[in-house]
């Protein structure tokens, strides 16, 4: 099934090319009559639902052409749903992480011992794995090890320096 969806993203990339966007990633999911192809377009500072309007309107007929002709995987029902990364992306391929790098991100992947999830920052990336840095501690992990990645978005500010650790004091000699 992989290489049918690659098949189908050298379709779409230059539809969505069109419009100045870049397909990110392309997913079909589901079974039967509850098949969703997820299509996920991206530029440079975000998309809007005007692009997101226009992608899907670009896309459509394209993957409708393609279902008439009985071209796998389209064969059958399904719903297209054409959406952005979002603040908190998936990462599925070496590009997902390499345009990741200098992000913080979560990590889940498979060990001897089970499943194993890690948050760091991502150093580095490329065609066989990643650099992960948790508290100043480099880690190569190679992307077949991977179960689920994705970026984290920190909310709010960064804390103060030392911040937690004043408060801390104040408590503890306010206690006393």
């Amino acid at each position: 099934m992989p290489e049918r969806i690659d098949s189908l993203a050298e379709t779409i990339a230059p539809v969505v090319a069109s419009l100045d966007l870049e397909l990110f990633d392309l997913e079909l999911g589901g079974a039967g009559s509850t098949r969703v192809l997820r299509v996920v377009v991206d530029r440079e500072g975000g998309v809007d639902l005007d692009a997101i309007t226009a992608a899907t309107e670009a896309i459509s007929p394209v993957l409708d052409h393609l279902a008439e002709e009985g071209a796998p995987p389209l064969r059958g029902p399904y719903a297209l749903e054409v959406s952005s990364p979002g603040l908190e992306r998936s990462l599925r391929r070496p590009e997902h992480y390499r345009g990741a790098v200098g992000d913080t991100i979560s990590v889940k992947t498979r060990t001897p011992e089970g499943a194993q999830r890690r948050r760091g920052k991502l150093v580095a990336a490329d065609d066989e794995g990643f650099t992960l840095e948790t508290d100043g501690e480099p880690e190569r992990i190679a992307y077949d090890d991977v179960t689920q990645a994705r970026t984290v978005f920190e909310w709010g500010p960064a804390p103060r320096p030392g911040g937690a650790t004043k408060r801390k004091k104040k408590k503890e000699a306010a206690r006393r």
